[in-house]
């Protein structure tokens, strides 16, 4: 594929993903941008939330991890399943019972103003690092692949990929995303699955003969028992749970699509529809990753230093044109996600939790909306230094770096909502601040001595559940006594 033809490809798909703008963002307001006018079915909002959830990341970097972890990523899989059930009936009814239109006015109303602020505030800086890793991925791709090869540097097509993405959910916020997702979530899975067909095809064998190729070769081993291992089963059920529940069920971008639905029931509707398709949706991925690491060795492949190279150069460099085709609209429909939805998530988080955008005496509907543009502005402006910085220090994959951010900056949130929802107590609010930054430095100095100090032991992506366990205790020790 030339990458001329590439970039046509990239134009036409962009241009429909604005003919959907245009028609859902016609007539909004900032009650549509924040929450859709409360009137999102379901249905759509479980559909995109696939797509929203598994972004470039999952696209990118999860076959790739078969090739060292083989399925037992699925284990993390199982655990999103529980964290689901827990935000389902547990997180929801509470978000709908108290009408929130920002989920960490919670911690206000239950603990005072520095708790909220810094629930908001570890919000904002997980989701600028999550939606950055992701599109650094999508965007690295379509550098090497096409932008290289005409001389543009990596800067300007951050640029302008942030622009794209800022003309399309500038005006419409939510109510957009909701149905832009849904767009995309179809072509990302179309793009899996032509994928798998065409490199079946590649090798002459059938789907039932690719499943006892990829059994024999050992890339279907489900359960890592050794316990020193990062990806050890319980790690990762107990890891991919409470990832579940902070990344998802505390996340402002994530939770924002599951209250802008008509009633509670709509929501929890879509929640178990979602983490039930998921499941099979991440199978689909493993399969994947397994059949291009078939294919690399049947054609004599050297697998590439970064795993999550392995899957751009099979599809441009070795499948046919139409195959390139198929995997570059399934990229990009995973790239646009990854930041939509963390641009009107950070902007409402920072309207409503740091401007105060809830008290309608403070500013009129007019001078909201023209703040709110600014505050968006800035967010994108954010986004594309961040991505730029991790260009230079990227050295690992990028699925395994967003889950260890996210073990840091998730924690704390994690142990102030289930400080609030499973004790009594009070706190003394000015403290709150001084623990949740206390809290993942200790993480982080038991991360880096663990095999010293725990015979072997590696932490994987429990080291989320230590984060609010030592946050928990840390506000447990700043309660105030009734």
């Amino acid at each position: 594929m030339s990458p001329l033809f590439i970039f046509l490809i990239f134009s036409i798909y962009t241009i429909l993903l604005f003919f959907i703008t245009w028609l859902t963002s016609r007539r909004s307001n900032n009650d549509s941008y924040y929450v859709g006018n409360k009137s999102s079915p379901w249905y759509v909002v479980s559909y995109g939330m696939i797509g929203a959830s598994l972004s470039g990341v999952t696209f990118m970097s999860v076959p790739g991890l078969v090739g060292t972890q083989q399925f037992t990523y699925m284990g993390l899989v199982i655990g999103f399943l529980f964290g689901y059930t827990i935000i389902a009936t547990i997180l929801l009814p509470l978000y709908y019972k108290m009408n929130l239109t920002s989920i960490y006015e919670y911690l206000k109303l239950r603990f005072g103003f520095w708790s909220y602020k810094s629930g908001s505030f570890y919000f904002l800086l997980s989701r600028v690092i999550g939606a950055s890793f992701r599109m650094f991925l999508v965007i690295n791709v379509l550098q090497i692949f096409v932008f290289d090869y005409w001389g543009i540097p990596f800067w300007l097509v951050v640029a302008v990929f942030i622009i794209l993405i800022i003309l399309y959910t500038f005006e419409g916020g939510v109510k957009t995303i909701i149905w832009t997702d849904t767009l995309q979530t179809t072509f990302m899975l179309l793009g899996v699955i032509f994928s798998i067909f065409f490199i079946s095809n590649e090798l002459n064998l059938g789907l039932g003969d690719i499943f006892k190729k990829i059994t024999d070769a050992g890339y279907t081993k489900l359960i890592e028992t050794d316990w020193h291992l990062k990806n050890n089963i319980l790690k990762q059920i107990l890891g991919g749970a409470f990832i579940a529940i902070c990344m998802t069920g505390l996340d402002q971008e994530m939770m924002q699509k599951n209250i802008s639905c008509k009633n509670l029931k709509e929501a929890q509707k879509n929640m178990f529809t979602f983490s039930g398709i998921l499941l099979f949706v991440n199978l689909m991925f493993l399969f994947l990753g397994a059949v291009l690491y078939l294919y690399t060795t049947s054609k004599g492949i050297a697998i590439p230093a970064k795993t999550d190279d392995l899957f751009p150069i099979i599809a441009f460099k070795y499948l046919s044109s139409f195959a390139g085709i198929i995997f570059m609209i399934g990229l990009i429909s995973a790239a646009y996600p990854s930041a939509d939805g963390a641009l009107t998530s950070l902007t409402t988080a920072f309207c409503v939790d740091f401007l105060g955008f809830k008290d309608k005496s403070k500013f009129t509907e007019k001078k909201k909306k023209r703040i709110r543009y600014i505050v968006h502005l800035s967010f994108a402006f954010i986004l594309m230094i961040v991505i730029l910085i991790f260009r230079a220090l990227n050295d690992e994959a990028v699925v395994n770096a967003i889950y260890n951010a996210a073990g840091y900056t998730y924690g704390p949130l994690l142990g102030l909502f289930a400080f609030g929802l499973f004790t009594k107590y009070s706190v003394k609010d000015k403290f709150v601040p001084l623990v949740v930054i206390i809290s993942p430095v200790i993480c982080y100095i038991l991360s880096c001595y663990s095999e010293q100090l725990f015979n072997g032991y590696k932490f994987g992506f429990e080291l989320l559940i230590y984060n609010g366990m030592f946050t928990f205790s840390g506000l447990f020790i700043a309660r105030k006594k009734n």
